[in-house]
């Protein structure tokens, strides 16, 4: 499983741990991710996403239908 979110295609990003004195070392910030199953009604039956948390609240607000078509549109979610 890939560390990217489906929905919005948030991913790793790279950065410093910054030591008291200043000495700086490579770290990843890596997004919050959880392996959720929702219910499509149109296709009767569950599907598996790996979203993240603003992922989820993405899916709250605007249906998972609608979150789900956009996602196809931008390429983060090649089938389903």
């Amino acid at each position: 499983m890939s560390r990217v979110c489906q929905i919005t295609g948030k991913k790793a990003l790279v950065g410093n741990n910054v030591s008291h004195s200043k000495r700086r070392t490579k770290r990843k910030f890596m997004p919050n991710l959880f392996t959720k199953k929702f219910y499509l009604p149109e296709e009767d039956r569950w599907i598996s996403l790996t979203v993240s948390a603003s992922g989820l609240r993405n899916i709250n607000k605007n249906g998972l239908s609608a979150s789900l078509k956009e996602a196809k549109e931008k390429g983060y979610i090649t089938t389903i």
